[in-house]
């Protein structure tokens, strides 16, 4: 074990902040150290939002659950997977731009999620915290339009960032033998796999019956059921289309 993995495994969402600001020298270190994560042919397809504009941010906190952290937190940034840059040297080279790849699309939304979680991971060593926020997806045409968001881009999620206010403990993950595999995927699961998500429901309802905010009863596997079986953001498609992403 290192202070890196230490780090990692001890990773939790805050979203109550302590009344301090984050320095702008702080934030451009983090930002620069998020761009040293992995990405796909050096493309770098993503681009940064820092939202200071009070307006806008109530706006998106109310689109976004409504989640008043987003409101609240000293730094809120919204991540988007951005192909314009490229578009623009194809042009500027005279190279033709062949738009709407699926593979385009996903690359920068790896790209993306990379970079962000680098951002966090690097917070996370200076001792801030934060949140993911995939809620701007509720109305992403409504968050491009705040933003001012061209085409060949999109509002992947938003991301809070502060000084904890707050200090719970770490959310439990799924076993290691679930999610580890050897040489095959091997489906359906086996008697072991399925006494292992069982012991993993009991912890889970453990964990939200000991939370001090939003308790909970539901075993995970309820809540999974629960989230395949019903439309999620069904308007994501169409606006991907819209924003030029036509995934052929």
């Amino acid at each position: 074990m290192t202070i890196v993995t230490d780090q990692l495994l001890g990773h939790r969402s805050i979203r109550k902040f302590a009344d301090r600001a984050v320095d702008d020298d702080t934030l451009a270190a983090l930002v620069q150290a998020a761009q040293c994560a992995p990405t796909s042919h050096h493309v770098q397809a993503y681009t940064i939002i820092q939202v200071k504009d009070r307006a806008n941010r109530a706006a998106i906190a109310q689109l976004a659950g409504p989640q008043v952290w987003v409101d609240q937190a000293p730094v809120f940034l919204v991540f988007c997977a951005d192909l314009t840059r490229l578009i623009r040297a194809a042009k500027a080279l005279g190279e033709p731009s062949d738009t709407g790849w699926t593979e385009h699309f996903i690359v920068a939304t790896v790209d993306t999620a990379l970079v962000a979680q680098n951002l966090m991971t690097a917070a996370e060593s200076m001792g801030l915290g934060g949140v993911f926020i995939g809620g701007i997806r509720n109305d992403p045409q409504q968050v491009a339009t705040l933003l001012n968001i061209p085409d060949q881009a999109y509002p992947v999620f938003g991301m809070c960032l502060g000084w904890p206010g707050q200090d719970p403990g770490p959310k439990p993950r799924l076993p290691l033998s679930l999610v580890l595999r050897q040489d095959r995927f091997d489906d359906p699961m086996t008697d072991a796999d399925e006494a292992a998500l069982e012991a993993y429901d009991q912890t889970m309802v453990a964990y939200y019956q000991a939370r001090d905010t939003n308790l909970k009863t539901t075993a995970w596997t309820r809540l999974m059921a629960k989230f395949v079986a019903q439309q999620t953001r069904p308007h994501m498609k169409a606006f991907l289309e819209q924003k030029g992403f036509s995934l052929k």
